[in-house]
């Protein structure tokens, strides 16, 4: 059951060959997370959600308010009985049918699926989580490649090569050979009291909870952040690694290469964005 422009349906009735998302990757998304009706994080996703359309061009409804939307999400909710459980939400904007390259028009449609998940608050994985350098392609940093579209060749890609090489994850390098973020969340590097993480302008993604760690660090003396580049070199010299999405919270990298990490600061700030949870 999902839901296509305020109507609740059979989600095997939606996609046509002509749905733009899928023949052109003309679409935007957002990854929600829920928790017992609660949208965590809704306005930094709805502002970051209506910015990215009026960059691609779309037009956006009037009816396309915060209410309005958080109505369709859990009316969506409802219908699958998750709004008194923690869900994955998605919501799917693509400019409809018509054109080639050239749209006929502006006009949108979206679509809001939800699928349950395990546990309520974040919680920190420490696994064995291994990652490594996706080499064989480069993001060109530019104000679309910090936007969710759904041209993610790469990450598919990247996640394919990590697979089969047993590595949990694959961190992704621009055309200027900077790391900029991980296949599905923002990277942080920690080294002594400093903590960094790569600018929007190296090409990483503008992600909802790489700002609530950046808001959460603001109030963190005893640490100096940067936003800054970050070098191959300089990720076998940190202390610790960590990549964040709205999904996982914060999960810790422990190993790069012959390079061990630990999670004390991690585990710090996963406490206080629990918190920021909780009260928010």
């Amino acid at each position: 059951m999902i839901n296509f422009n305020g109507t609740l349906q059979n989600e095997n009735n939606i996609l046509t060959p002509e749905n733009r998302g899928y023949a052109y990757g003309d679409a935007l998304f957002e990854t929600i997370k829920v928790s017992h009706g609660k949208i965590l994080f809704w306005e930094d996703h709805y502002f970051r959600l209506m910015a990215s359309m009026r960059i691609l061009r779309m037009e956006i409804p009037m009816r396309f308010t915060m209410e309005f939307l958080e109505t369709e999400i859990l009316k969506t909710l409802e219908a699958q009985n998750l709004k008194s459980s923690t869900a994955r939400v998605k919501l799917l904007v693509n400019r409809v049918a018509g054109g080639l390259y050239l749209p006929n028009n502006n006009d949108i449609d979206y679509i809001i699926t939800a699928k349950a998940l395990p546990t309520d608050f974040y919680t920190l994985n420490e696994k064995a989580y291994e990652v490594e350098l996706f080499k064989d392609y480069y993001v060109a940093p530019s104000l679309l490649s910090t936007l969710k579209t759904n041209n993610k060749a790469i990450n598919v890609v990247g996640s394919i090569f990590a697979n089969e090489n047993g590595f949990a994850n694959c961190l992704l390098l621009n055309t200027n050979k900077q790391v900029i973020e991980a296949l599905n969340g923002n990277l942080f590097l920690i080294k002594g009291s400093t903590i960094k993480t790569p600018p929007l302008a190296d090409g990483c993604l503008k992600g909802v909870l790489r700002t609530q760690i950046l808001n959460i660090l603001k109030d963190l003396p005893e640490f100096t952040f940067e936003e800054a580049s970050i070098s191959p070199f300089e990720l076998q010299k940190a202390d610790e690694l960590f990549i964040t999405n709205v999904i996982t919270g914060i999960q810790p990298i422990t190993k790069y290469r012959k390079k061990q990490y630990k999670n004390e600061v991690a585990k710090s700030l996963l406490q206080k964005l629990n918190v920021k949870v909780r009260l928010g």
